[in-house]
């Protein structure tokens, strides 16, 4: 079974008053339905709750005041859901709306919960639509964590491709409206910093996202396994052009070897409660070795934790990795720099790993490749607006 995430953005679903735009969504759905005929397992990830409802209240334009956001949100969300629920209706498919945040991720139990209600509905042939529960969230309105969250549930559903539907063609090698001869990447092995740089900010004034988390997204869901398609969302047979890998716009390679769900989860999830600086020695073993981190490479600790609690390691300040620490500050201010057998005898019990591999996840990448090796550049293009 075939399973493919889709993610659609404010923009792609709104009028230039910020209203929703009918027709943008009949297209989206008719895109939809044509996967699902073909026996595709799909999964909406929507954006536009806000986008339908502010102007059900009043407002001229997009509101800034997040009580004014969380309120259209309340409003649009109805009407998003029932839009998509009539139009799929006509093709005879059923469409289900799921609402979550972030903690349904970071929350093991809900996690598990979510999955199985997903996994259970792509049984029946359900189309799930999904948007963040912008009504009681805080962060999430401000960060465009729509398309993180996307990244997140095809790494839940083990899809086998995300698509990140938007206004613009994909990422460029510069902002095509400020540079006239920037290039369309059309191809992406593998996300260097150099890659991360090409992203700018917000290109619309209706939606929340912008190239940068699109990026962001991409390095979720490659590190699950998944590959990602970014481009427009008005073009039509886009959907089935991106899964066959014909479509224009930028294809983000999936990660050769995934991270396990529980090192998704410790990598994307996780807020640090503390810093662990390590020297090089220990750099050197945790990067290149995948060695566990001992309280003989640590060199300095920083802010409050217990034991348990997720820490941020790095090496001349950088970081390099996150885990979950097996003591707490205070005992790791003692440790730090002894060896095992020192830890022994000074304080008469066992010595752990301050940091065990099983529960760490590298930030630091092993090798740097360049830009020229992880990028196809389309030539011939020289155009691509928001």
């Amino acid at each position: 079974m075939t399973v493919v995430v889709v993610k659609v953005g404010s923009s792609s679903l709104s009028n230039p008053n910020g209203g929703l735009d009918r027709d943008k969504l009949q297209h989206i759905v008719d895109e939809l339905a044509d996967l699902h005929k073909d026996g595709v397992s799909v999964l909406l990830v929507s954006s536009g709750a806000v986008a339908a409802g502010f102007t059900k209240l009043g407002f001229r334009r997009r509101p800034c005041s997040m009580a004014a956001r969380q309120a259209a949100a309340a409003v649009g969300q109805g009407i998003l859901i029932e839009e998509y629920a009539q139009r799929l209706e006509a093709y005879g498919i059923t469409a289900a709306q799921i609402l979550l945040t972030r903690s349904d991720f970071s929350d093991r139990v809900r996690y598990v919960n979510a999955y199985n209600t997903l996994t259970l509905l792509l049984r029946k042939r359900v189309i799930p639509i999904i948007n963040e529960n912008d009504t009681v969230s805080v962060d999430e309105l401000t960060f465009g964590d729509n398309d993180r969250l996307s990244a997140l549930v095809a790494g839940m559903v083990k899809a086998d491709l995300l698509i990140l539907l938007s206004d613009v063609d994909g990422l460029y090698t510069a902002n095509p409206q400020e540079v006239p001869d920037a290039r369309l990447v059309h191809d992406v092995p593998h996300i260097t910093p150099e890659i991360e740089r090409m992203a700018g900010g917000a290109g619309s004034a209706v939606g929340t996202g912008g190239m940068r988390t699109k990026v962001e997204a991409a390095k979720i869901a490659t590190a699950a396994g998944v590959p990602v398609f970014l481009g427009r969302a008005d073009r039509r047979g886009i959907l089935r052009e991106a899964l066959s890998g014909r479509a224009r716009g930028t294809y983000f390679h999936a990660a050769g070897k995934p991270l396990p769900n529980r090192k998704q989860w410790l990598r994307f999830l996780t807020q640090e409660s503390g810093r662990l600086e390590v020297d090089q020695g220990a750099a050197d073993a945790l990067i290149t070795h995948g060695s566990s981190l001992l309280a003989s490479g640590v060199r300095a600790v920083e802010g409050q934790f217990a034991a348990g609690d997720v820490v941020l390691i790095t090496h001349r300040g950088e970081p390099i990795g996150k885990g979950i620490a097996r003591y707490s500050s205070e005992q790791l201010d003692e440790m730090k720099g002894l060896r095992s057998e020192e830890i022994e005898s000074r304080f008469h019990m066992p010595a752990e790993p301050v940091v065990h591999r099983d529960e760490l996840v590298l930030l630091a990448e092993r090798e740097e490749v360049s830009v020229a090796k992880t990028v196809q550049v389309q030539e011939g293009d020289r155009c691509g607006t928001n």
